[in-house]
This record gives structure tokens, C-alpha cells and sequence, in this order.
């Protein structure tokens, strides 16, 4: 059962974090909107689009990636001003052991790490689709993946190939499109150009030659243009890696599976974010027992010396993860061991100072 001390520690922990991140949102929605007012003016983004549109969507996000840095740092802050008034030592003192202290903290932990698999998986994906659209429209054009020497298989045994697509005139340039049946070439299009017509929503086939092959008959047919429905759109094209960030973990899951059919190059980015939303809530856990084993002891420096390393340790910790992630979308490191080894070896720190720190 729950004590009076676990339900102390519990509402200091969570009263300094809320405060912390509550006044770092504020900085960072400051300093946001200092360097986008100009576009937010130029492009007569509305006072209520700004505030009720980008902003309201922009702070879920922001919260949750600021998440475990802030747990840590609350764990660190509080524990150490509970060690400087010797509180630490009074409540060992009477009694109750370091395992037994811990309690409160990792049911505070557990909490935040909910929060924020909920923030990843429900609040945040509606809300970035909100807020990218925001910053389209008024900010900046989407950054997009994709352009030139394009290979996709769109569905099972439909090939395609671009030279390069201008996403501006909605224009491919030398496409062509086979299709494959138990290993035997049926069918192929080329053309030097196609062209999607967005209100019609079909594409325009420009000097193109068609071949339908069965075994051992070939009938070719040639011409200038044709109307015709293909089984993709300029989306297919121009992806963008925000797009992600608006898709929930069942979405995000028959996105990557239909990536990973059409071939797409780019498909670890997408593996890496589906992990990252579970590995990113459990380093909360990590980083709080880091803190309080760090913390614990009441030391020469005080406070500041205790920030200082906590805060060393987390800006370690986030580079760490940055360093791996890269590996795994442009090296060959698998997209889940990426983002859990620093969850891994930053537990095994955290087990290392629990088991020397003073008890």
C-alpha cells in the first residue's frame, strides 16, 4: 500500500515536472513564433489559425519529445534538494529501504511513460496532420523524398520505373510499367511522358508503345496520347518523412508493410519511428532511475554538481540515440536494435549506480 512518503515524493516529482515543462513549452512556443512571424504575416495566417490550429496541435508534440530529458532532470533537481536538507538520510534512517524509496518514483515513471505512448499513438498523429498542414500553407513547402530514377512495385507483379518526376507540372519523364505473372514478362508500357490530371483524376500516356506478350505471340501498339486510370497517384512519388508523424501505430504499421511492397528505399525511416514510440516512453523509466541513483547522496557540490552530471548524461543519452538511428537508415543496423541500445546500455549504467550508490 501506498504511504504518506510515496505520495510526497509522487507530488514532487510530478509538480516540478509539470512546472519544468510547462515553462520550457512556453520558451520554446516564444522563440517558435520570433522566427515565423514574418511568414505567419507575409502569408495573412489569421490570429486565430495561429493560436488555435498551429499552436494548440504544435504543443503535444513538443511535450512529448521533451519528455524523458525533463523526467531526469525533475528526478535530479528534487532528489538532490531532498538529499541536501539530509531528507534522504532521515527517511533510510528510519527504516525504510533504498528499494523501498524507489517505489514512488517508478510509479511516477510508469505514469509519464503512459502519458506519452498515449500522446505517440492517439493525441499526436490527428494533431500533426493538423499542424503540418498549418505550416504547408503558411510556413514552408513540404520537404519531399523521391524525384529521380524512381523504382516501385505498386502492386504484386506491377513494376514501374520513372527517369525523374517533377512534382510542380505533375510530370514523369521515360516511364515504364511491366507486369509479371509467374515469372513471365505480360505486359509493358513505355512512354516518354505521362501527365496526372487532377481534376479528372487519370493520367495522360504521352508517345507511348504498348506490347502484350503471351508465351510466344507479341502484339505491339503504338501512339501519340491516351487517357488512361493507373493504379497510382503523384502522392507515390513525392513522400515526405513528416507524413509519419501523422499516422497512428495501426496506421503506421500498413503503411510500412505497403513500403516494404512497393520496394521503397526509404522504408527504415518509417521502421525506426514505429519502434522509437515504444523505446522512447520506457527510456522515461531509465532515465529516472539514472537520476535517483545519481542524486541520492548529498554531496560537496550540492545541487548544481548533480544538474550538471545529470545533465551531461541526458544530452549523452539523446546523442547516442541520434548516432544509432542514423545507422540504422543509412547503414545496415535493424531498425528496433537502433533505438533500444541506448535504452539498453543507459539501463545497464542505471543498474551499475543503483547497486553502488549509498543505501
Amino acid at each position: 500500500m501506498l504511504k504518506k512518503l510515496d505520495f510526497y515524493i509522487i507530488r514532487k516529482f510530478l509538480g516540478t515536472f509539470v512546472f519544468a515543462i510547462t515553462l520550457i513549452i512556453f520558451i520554446v512556443v516564444i522563440f517558435d513564433l520570433s522566427e515565423k512571424i514574418d511568414n505567419f504575416i507575409d502569408n495573412q495566417a489569421s490570429l486565430r489559425d495561429i493560436l488555435l490550429v498551429y499552436y494548440v496541435n504544435f504543443i503535444p508534440y513538443f511535450i512529448n519529445l521533451f519528455l524523458p530529458l525533463f523526467t531526469f532532470i525533475t528526478v535530479v533537481f528534487f532528489t538532490s534538494r531532498m538529499a541536501l536538507n539530509t531528507e534522504i538520510i532521515a527517511i533510510l534512517s528510519s527504516g525504510i529501504s533504498f528499494w523501498r524509496l524507489l517505489v514512488p518514483y517508478l510509479i511516477s515513471a510508469v505514469l509519464l511513460s503512459m502519458v506519452s505512448i498515449y500522446l505517440s499513438n492517439v493525441v499526436i498523429p490527428p494533431a500533426n496532420e493538423k499542424r503540418l498542414e498549418f505550416e504547408y500553407e503558411f510556413v514552408r513547402r513540404p520537404e519531399t523524398i523521391g524525384g529521380r530514377n524512381i523504382h516501385m512495385q505498386i502492386r504484386p507483379g506491377i513494376f514501374i520505373y520513372l527517369d525523374s518526376y517533377s512534382e510542380r507540372t505533375l510530370t514523369g519523364y521515360r516511364f515504364t510499367l511491366e507486369e509479371i505473372s509467374n515469372g513471365q514478362l505480360t505486359y509493358k508500357l513505355f512512354a516518354d511522358r505521362i501527365v496526372y490530371d487532377g481534376k479528372a483524376e487519370h493520367w495522360t500516356v504521352v508517345n507511348y508503345n504498348e506490347r502484350y506478350i503471351n508465351e510466344l505471340e507479341e502484339k505491339l501498339s503504338f501512339g501519340r496520347e491516351l487517357d488512361t486510370i493507373l493504379p497510382f497517384t503523384p502522392h507515390d512519388f513525392t513522400q515526405t518523412l513528416k507524413d509519419m508523424e501523422t499516422l497512428n501505430y495501426r496506421e503506421l504499421n500498413e503503411f510500412i508493410t505497403n513500403e516494404r511492397l512497393r520496394g521503397s528505399e526509404i522504408v527504415s525511416f518509417y521502421e525506426v519511428e514505429k519502434h522509437r514510440r515504444l523505446a522512447f516512453p520506457f527510456s522515461t523509466l531509465v532515465l529516472t532511475v539514472i537520476g535517483v541513483a545519481l542524486s541520492s547522496q548529498k554531496v560537496r557540490g550540492g545541487i548544481g554538481l548533480h544538474l550538471g552530471a545529470g545533465i551531461t548524461l541526458s544530452f549523452a543519452f539523446i546523442l547516442f540515440m541520434q548516432v544509432t538511428t542514423t545507422f540504422a537508415t543509412n547503414g545496415n543496423l535493424h531498425p528496433m536494435l537502433a533505438v533500444w541500445i541506448p535504452n539498453i546500455l543507459f539501463g545497464l549504467l542505471g543498474a551499475y549506480l543503483l547497486k553502488i550508490a549509498p543505501k
